[in-house]
């Protein structure tokens, strides 16, 4: 497939209004052919205008068109895999291995999504029907649905530029809900992106929608997502990434005239708590596979364990001596972008100035933007003492705690903010500390993982990806996994309609079999 780095808008090659620029290769610094253009507001205003136009008729097709459509797309992803996975290997310097099993993932979630549709359970369909005879009053008949929020803007992000990008999960449960798409392209890998672009337009045409259920726009600077922000069409946002950019979104779209929801992932450093009985019997084990998973995609994962508290006890200087080989044995390799890497630089002085010491570090960096792992240690009386020590640093490092008994542990554990995930390492002589840590850790995270870590994650109806704040900035819902839908619907009673006025999932006798609650049962 030939790139041509335009824009898409609906149906349309745009050459955007604000210049172009290219994707830089961060394992080689060089830049990458061909040009893509820019846009700002007026190509935003372009895209939510045909967005909002497609909106009444995308968002009322049937549920069996809808799902064929979502496993359109995951079948033109499926064609593209290895063109996909080769240009993203080239834009990120993550492995191509890696990357067509994140193709092959972003395929099953929309497949995954389109059995989501079919089903109709995402409707939570209710029927409370006539009572003409009730006292003092009689009840007319009341029948609920959820139905799509309305057009929906979507910052694709840039640690997973498949997965969590144009045709990452936002995109797949916004178009499984019934709403349209405007996706904000990251900069960071503009040719995977125009890629999975091309697979949904096509699933688009094909189906015979209207133009306006995807576009895709990509700008420099704040302003084209800040006009995203803006767009009075726009009813809700997705953000992956930095606290500081997601923050800046949500407090914008709440100064809008109409206020819109804005679901935020931010900020995790994912703690992990060895407890005593685990730590003395394999404290070795689980010190190597902490740092094992730490390390993946270069520590640019969200769900990376950053944070690992044990007691200085029995097999401590165990769990402490895997940790320290794992990363002293661990390649530099390219970080995803030159921001990244200086932001990672950035991260480790500010953990060493609040007084973390530096137990290891893996080979040096020979790329401009490699990063060199790197392994800390604090104590806990010091990590209480310094809320910068609990403080993301996005690439491979993690910071060990050393506590001196379970009251510090707990201490340490009540300290922290909102996360996307908390693991505790335990045996059967751990649970009463088991019990005593994991109301602390509900408060404060949306997973709790045991005897595992964190990362990766299923996609699941039982998944959650989601925290208390600063983790995200509503910690009702969650970003991956099928429930994810729930962010894009919002509930219509229909009161006294007649029967052929009805929604076809609400009418009379349910022609289409779906799950309904009726009078509540």
């Amino acid at each position: 497939m030939k790139l041509t780095g335009h824009l898409f808008i609906g149906a349309e090659n745009a050459e955007g209004t604000e210049g172009t620029m290219k994707a830089l290769n961060p394992a080689t610094n060089q830049l990458i052919e061909p040009d893509f253009a820019l846009g700002g507001a007026a190509e935003v205003d372009r895209a939510a205008t045909l967005a909002d136009q497609a909106f009444d008729d995308y968002s009322h097709t049937s549920l069996a068109r809808r799902a064929a459509f979502l496993e359109s797309i995951a079948d033109n992803l499926d064609a593209v895999r290895t063109e996909l996975a080769a240009r993203a290997a080239l834009e990120t310097g993550l492995p191509e291995a890696q990357l067509e099993g994140e193709a092959a993932k972003a395929a099953t979630q929309f497949r995954q999504f389109a059995e989501v549709v079919r089903k109709g359970r995402f409707l939570q369909l209710a029927v409370d029907p006539a009572q003409p005879d009730r006292q003092p009053r009689p009840r007319m008949d009341h029948r609920l649905q959820k139905i799509a929020i309305g057009p929906v803007a979507i910052f694709g992000a840039s640690n997973f530029p498949i997965a969590y990008s144009v045709a990452g999960g936002d995109t797949a449960s916004a178009l499984a809900a019934g709403a349209t798409v405007i996706l904000k392209a990251h900069n960071a890998h503009p040719g995977a992106s125009e890629i999975q672009a091309r697979a949904i337009r096509k699933a688009v045409q094909d189906y015979g929608l209207p133009e306006g259920v995807f576009s895709m726009v990509r700008g420099s600077g704040n302003a084209i997502g800040e006009a995203l922000v803006d767009h009075p069409k726009v009813q809700a946002v997705t953000f992956t990434g930095s606290e500081r950019g997601g923050m800046a979104l949500y407090r914008r779209a709440q100064l809008r005239p109409d206020p819109i929801p804005v679901f935020t992932e931010m900020t995790s450093i994912n703690p992990t708590f060895v407890l005593p009985e685990a730590q003395a019997t394999r404290g070795a084990q689980i010190g190597d596979g902490f740092v094992e998973r730490m390390l993946v995609n270069v520590g640019q994962a969200c769900l990376k364990p950053a944070l690992l508290i044990a007691i200085e006890g029995p097999g401590f200087k165990a769990l402490r001596a895997a940790m320290v080989k794992r990363v002293a044995e661990a390649p530099a390799r390219a970080m995803l972008a030159p921001g990244i890497h200086a932001s990672y630089l950035n991260g480790l002085v500010a953990l060493e100035d609040a007084g973390a010491q530096r137990l290891a570090e893996g080979s040096a960096a020979s790329g401009s933007f490699d990063g060199q792992s790197a392994l800390l240690e604090v104590d806990g009386q010091r990590f209480l003492a310094d809320t910068a020590l609990a403080q993301e640093v996005f690439g491979p490092a993690a910071l060990l705690v050393k506590v001196r008994d379970e009251a510090e542990m707990l201490a340490v554990a009540r300290s922290l903010k909102g996360q996307l995930s908390a693991a505790m390492h335990l045996e059967e002589g751990d649970t009463p500390l088991a019990h005593r840590l994991l109301p602390i850790l509900e408060r404060r995270t949306g997973r709790i993982v045991v005897n595992a870590f964190a990362h990766p994650q299923e996609v699941t109806f039982a998944t959650v990806h989601g925290g208390p704040f600063p983790a995200t900035s509503d910690s009702r819902f969650t970003s991956v996994g099928m429930t994810s839908i729930e962010r894009f619907l919002r509930p219509v009673a229909y009161q006294g309609f007649p029967d052929a006025l009805l929604p076809e999932p609400l009418r009379h006798g349910n022609p289409l079999g779906l799950p309904r609650s009726v009078d509540g049962q």
